[in-house]
């Protein structure tokens, strides 16, 4: 049917068909429905994929009930979310366009109206839509504020503003604060998708956008809810005071506690009273009502919520400002202290006697028989040169670790020869080689700390690709025994094991290589990944993957099992996402297999009156030690410390997940270490807060640092890294795993302290700061790393041979208690041009009266001391404590004469070469005359 309108003078008729239009537009929203229906297919088979191809993963490591929890949780809240916003949206919008109804005055045909309405429902419809997906989605997300906020834990420990439990901060009010936002939010965009419809229904009748006493009556109740949830926000901001930063320190301070909490009472009390307002306004004429309400809000929220306070900050505080913050200061100090298990730390003296004689070290052989002479760093490209053995294999890094070699406790350093199939050949790169064929490394080198042979290189406990598949661990002494046999030393799961593997295929795959040279195969026969028993799986891991062989690979049999997330971080990421990992996962080995041991922490950023770090987290335990199998990658959450209210929370979501720490193994947890980024985090936080007077916090009157050092190639001072040592603690009777920092006062390079954590037994956790005398000078590491570039043999060696050519690397400067005195000590490497890895030279040892750099440790502590043959061991010539008669001096002191011979004569030829060179300018320069 034909239709036609006039223009705006009433002249020239157009004419246009509307029956055409009215089929035009029925085609193009038939056609948008069909592609939103389509995508709409898409996004949930694609959801089902995703949910049944992780059903199958978390149901392979036993953890099912995790995942049902989390995947039910999500879509609960999802529907809630959606649901709740689709509700209310609909009355709003069904509101507005009845409320928006009425004739229309632009020249439109009677056909094409119902076609319009028709759109405009349509259009609200799918907004609407649109937006409880987004709205339940985002609900969804935050399916963690919610369990942790129907199974909290509490603290038994009251805050001193509201008493109320601690737990109401770290589990309730983040609940709180997130739904009230969540409600606003939902408001104000039906608010807007309300207001939008008026003005588009206004339009297209061809009127004036005014406020009809329907409408008015809509849009008030709707400001009446916004002022209704702003109102409970200003409540909810008065608990959240208490993790305030205004004032001179974090938490509710002077200002905050007598201006903002008052300001937010006071402020929920005018948002109630203007939504009082906005809903008595939908019944008066006009809107001055609701203008008025609104503008008396933002004022008074100006007044109160910022001009007040800062009044009060600047005129009542900053005058005589300690006076006033001296209790919120002492809540400081004892709330950061309880959130970064700084209460617990126990302060002794430590004498720091400047003096090393033989009799300490002989009260302290084993201590000087592991000092870490071997920094990760360099051991890792020596491991990277000369262990790796075949070329798609790879050491990610080394860690330190300790194991009982040959009946003596030892500090090692270890690292896992992982597979590296991403190294082959670019035309070796097949799918089936880099899926099917190099699925797995295999061993691990180990070595002692403080070894190294002739040639600078380290000594080893194991090494080389086993040629019988069996790892052996054992001292490097003639004729010793393996102390562990790793029966099974393959690792499909670690931290370089980034893509994902099918094994037990009809494709052998690669294992080991014999003495002979043969190459030996093998197919997997653990129970790690997930089997491809059914065509359905294949096609779910060829879409999960984007990997069409998956589907149509003939290699794969009902028996083969698919293995992703191999590494470390991103397994224990997916089945406990709430945990935070430490950055150093290490790997142990057993007498079956390898475990791989990862550090795990529960933190929060809503403990009230804490000091954060960076990133917001105020409260941090490593609550959590998880074990993973290297072969079959289960994974098991061992709880470390039942007395954190956050993580007994979570063991109440995941009753299933958690075990205690009485479940591991012992021969696993005699290798469970003081974790190095929590132990960074307190070092950091106890450097002010070991201040619990508030008079000396506020004045900083004895704030430290971390202690400085020389490292690598850079004469740049760089902070001195924790470190792990074998020592005996003051009080001790026997040597224990211990990690150290030193401190230095701030600004200043003499020593102060060092704060030890303890990691052996019953002792585990245990932290102790040892205080320095203050009536004395104790070297830092700074100064000490002056007094060596100030000795004229050391800087003169350092001269000859750090040239070009060779470069020297100079490793950390530990500074190791022994009895009551210190030791420092230091090794030097030096990588040659040509050489892709560095050797171990010298050793530089340092007493509080002295330096020296000899060939050995051994050598050096004859030096430091003046008396030979002081330790056990001395390379397969092992030497007798206290002055027994020694095996093999007259071969050390010949090699030793023979090194200084060499040197000497290497020294004269450069020197004699760099006569020449000046010779021949001066023939160039003066010949002539």
């Amino acid at each position: 049917m034909a239709g036609n309108f006039q223009d705006g003078n009433g002249d020239h008729p157009i004419q246009f068909d509307s029956q055409l239009l009215q089929e035009q537009l029925g085609t193009l929203v038939k056609w948008g429905a069909v592609v939103a229906g389509v995508i709409a297919l898409f996004a949930l088979l694609t959801f089902l994929r995703s949910v049944y191809a992780d059903l199958l993963w978390f149901d392979n490591l036993g953890f099912r009930g995790v995942f049902v929890k989390v995947i039910t949780t999500r879509i609960v809240l999802f529907l809630i979310g959606a649901i709740t916003f689709a509700a209310f949206a609909g009355v709003s919008l069904y509101f507005a366009y009845r409320f928006s109804d009425g004739p229309i005055t632009l020249p439109i045909s009677e056909d094409a109206i119902p076609l319009i309405k028709r759109l405009t429902i349509w259009v609200s419809v799918g907004a609407a839509a649109l937006g409880s997906v987004v709205l339940g989605a985002v609900l969804a997300s935050r399916w963690e504020v919610f369990l942790r906020f129907t199974n909290s834990v509490p603290f038994n420990r009251t805050d001193p503003v509201f008493d109320k439990d601690l737990s109401f901060y770290v589990f309730t009010l983040p609940m709180l604060n997130f739904v009230q936002g969540w409600l606003l939010g939902a408001v104000i965009l039906i608010a807007l998708g309300s207001a939008a419809l008026y003005f588009a229904r206004f339009s297209l009748r061809g009127v004036s956008f005014t406020f009809t006493p329907s409408l008015k009556v809509h849009l008030s109740i709707i400001a009446a809810m916004i002022m209704l949830i702003i109102a409970g926000g200003h409540w909810l901001d008065r608990w959240s005071l208490l993790l305030s930063e205004h004032g001179a320190i974090f938490g509710a301070a002077y200002a905050d506690v007598n201006a903002r909490m008052p300001a937010m009472l006071i402020l929920t009390i005018v948002a109630l009273g203007s939504a009082i307002l906005m809903l008595v306004n939908a019944y008066m004429k006009g809107a001055r009502l609701l203008v008025g309400a609104l503008a008396l809000w933002i004022v008074m929220s100006v007044v109160l919520g910022g001009v007040w306070p800062s009044l009060m900050q600047q005129l009542t505080v900053n005058p005589n400002e300690f006076v006033r913050e001296q209790p919120y200061i002492q809540r400081n100090i004892a709330f950061t202290r309880q959130g970064f298990g700084l209460d617990s730390i126990s302060e002794e003296f430590f004498p720091a006697e400047p003096v090393i004689d033989a009799d300490i070290i002989r009260n302290n052989l084993q201590t000087i028989n592991n000092i870490r002479l071997w920094d990760y760093r360099p051991l890792s490209s020596v491991y990277r040169q000369i262990q790796l053995i075949r070329p798609y294999y790879e050491f990610k890094d080394a860690d330190v670790d300790r194991y009982v070699i040959d009946g003596e406790l030892r500090q090692v350093l270890l690292s896992a020869r992982e597979v590296a199939p991403e190294k082959l050949q670019p035309e070796s790169q097949t799918w089936t080689n880099t899926r099917l064929v190099y699925t797995h490394g295999i061993g691990a080198a180990m070595s002692p700390v403080t070894e190294f042979t002739t040639e600078g290189r380290p000594e080893f406990f194991a090494k080389d690709i086993p040629t019988d598949g069996v790892l052996r661990i054992q001292s490097n002494a003639p004729d010793s025994e393996p102390d562990i046999l790793v029966t099974n030393p393959r690792i499909y799961y670690g931290e370089n094991t980034l893509d994902y593997v099918i094994v037990n295929t009809q494709t052998d795959e690669l294992d080991y290589q014999t003495e002979e040279g043969e190459l030996i195969r093998t197919n997997y026969n653990g129970t790690g990944g997930v089997q491809l028993n059914s065509f359905i799986r294949r096609i779910v891991y060829a879409w999960e993957f984007a990997d069409i062989n998956i589907l149509i690979s003939g290699q794969i049999k009902r028996e083969s099992r698919i293995q992703y997330r191999r590494t470390v971080e991103e397994r224990i990421n997916t089945v406990a996402p709430f945990l935070v990992l430490d950055r150093d996962p290490y790997i142990v080995a057993t007498n079956n297999q390898f475990f791989w041991m990862q550090d795990a922490y529960t933190v929060t950023d809503s403990f009230p009156y804490s000091d954060p770090i960076d990133g917001g987290t105020n409260y941090m335990r490593n609550s959590v030690k998880v074990t993973m199998d290297a072969a079959d990658g289960g994974l098991r959450f061992h709880i470390w410390d039942t007395s954190d209210p956050i993580v007994m929370t979570y063991a109440g979501i995941f009753p299933d997940l958690f075990v205690s720490k009485g479940d591991m193994s012992e021969e696993l947890s005699t290798h469970v270490r003081y974790p190095s980024d929590l132990f960074r985090i307190q070092a950091d936080r106890y450097m002010r807060y070991h201040m619990q007077v508030p008079q000396n916090f506020y004045n900083n009157e004895d704030l430290w640092a971390i202690a400085e050092e020389k490292f690598g190639q850079s004469d740049t001072l760089q902070l001195v890294e924790p470190y792990y040592v074998i020592m005996k603690l003051p009080g001790e009777e026997k040597e224990e795993f211990v990690l150290l920092i030193p401190y230095t006062p701030n600004e200043r390079q003499n020593l102060v302290g060092w704060l030890a954590a303890r990691s052996d037994g019953d002792n585990y956790g245990k932290l102790v700061a040892f205080n320095f005398p203050k009536d004395r000078q104790v070297d830092g590491t700074a100064q000490v790393e002056a007094r060596i570039d100030n000795d004229q043999d050391i800087s003169a060696w350092f001269t000859l041979r750090c040239t070009e050519g060779s470069s020297c690397i100079r490793g950390n400067l530990l500074v190791i208690p022994l009895d009551e005195s210190l030791l420092y000590a230091e090794p030097v490497y030096i990588q040659a041009e040509g050489i892709g890895f560095p050797e171990l030279t010298k050793v530089i040892l340092a007493s509080g009266t002295k330096v020296v750099m000899e060939d050995s440790l051994e050598e050096a502590l004859a030096a430091l001391t003046g008396v030979d043959f002081l330790i056990t061991r001395a390379g397969p010539d092992a030497q007798a404590p206290g002055g027994a008669e020694p095996t093999g001096p007259l071969e050390t002191s010949l090699e030793a004469g023979i090194n200084v011979i060499k040197e000497a004569i290497e020294g004269l030829r450069e020197n004699l070469s760099q006569l020449e060179e000046a010779i021949e300018s001066l023939t160039d320069t003066f010949g002539n005359q």
